[in-house]
């Protein structure tokens, strides 16, 4: 059923495990945006996925953002118009957000952009103290983080923080991830997977009616995200339109960008575009 080139999937007493591996920095490359749809929407159909965990094989990257280089090859012509529906981007998260069964993000190293906003996503985020750091790198780029970081960044964390996050588009540690909230904890290095291997054998043991009703409940408290998710797709549409948000994009790919050595320092990097 899972047959993916940049995703090892395993399934051990229902616990259903992504290791994403795309080097050098996880990019979310085209190729990897279709093996996250697609493992999005088996795992949710899967009936012996009881919990789904996904984890890097990058100690230094979680998952990097969407591919730059595809995003200045998007339509420009013409006025910004308001989708009538969710975007695929916005399909996956949803789908992470609303599987009937918990969602759990391992995360090691970097995540920003488009992986922060799937992390986000999902149910719960584990990190490594001293190693995790969060950077929603787009507005310095001249975009904004149009796959759900808009929306999902104040429920989380609260709108003063996620302001912070959004328009400094600079690094945040593990250490402030979790007293925010962004994080459910950060452990030493060496305890992160074994404590999220526990938790995730431990929700399996579980009745799996009782937990897809009970995270059912949860997220009825949160309302429908549509009506703002469109908004945050016809708001990333217009800044795509902006007069220097394709040469702030070159200027970020000149200056490293997509690049182990730039993307680990990506968020005072956005401060020299």
């Amino acid at each position: 059923m899972y047959d993916f080139e940049l995703i090892d999937v395993t399934n051990d007493a229902g616990v259903l495990t992504a290791v994403i591996d795309n080097p050098p920095i996880n990019l979310i490359t085209r190729e990897l945006f279709r093996e996250l749809r697609l493992f999005a929407s088996q795992a949710a159909a899967d009936p012996d996925a009881l919990v789904v965990v996904l984890r890097s094989a990058n100690p230094d990257f979680f998952l990097a953002h969407f591919d730059v280089t595809l995003i200045l090859r998007f339509p420009v012509e013409g006025e910004a118009e308001r989708a009538q529906e969710l975007s695929g981007f916005h399909l996956m998260c949803e789908s992470f957000r609303t599987m009937a069964k918990p969602t759990i993000c391992e995360i090691a190293g970097r995540v920003g952009g488009g992986g922060g906003e799937l992390a986000a996503s999902c149910d719960m985020r584990f990190g490594a103290i001293d190693r995790t750091i969060l950077c929603q790198m787009e507005v310095p780029l001249g975009i904004l983080p149009g796959g759900t970081g808009t929306q999902r960044l104040p429920a989380l964390i609260g709108r003063g923080r996620a302001m912070e996050v959004v328009l400094g588009g600079d690094d945040i540690d593990a250490t402030t991830l979790e007293r925010w909230g962004w994080l459910n904890r950060a452990l030493p290095d060496q305890e992160l997977t074994p404590f999220v291997d526990r938790l995730a054998r431990r929700l399996a043991g579980f009745s799996p009616g009782a937990v897809a009703l009970a995270k059912e409940s949860v997220l009825a408290a949160a309302g429908d995200p549509t009506p703002g998710l469109l908004e945050e797709a016809y708001l990333f549409s217009r800044t795509l339109r902006l007069q220097d948000t394709a040469e702030r994009m070159r200027r970020f790919l000149e200056l490293g960008g997509q690049t182990p050595e730039g993307e680990g320092r990506v968020g005072q990097l956005g401060g020299e575009i």
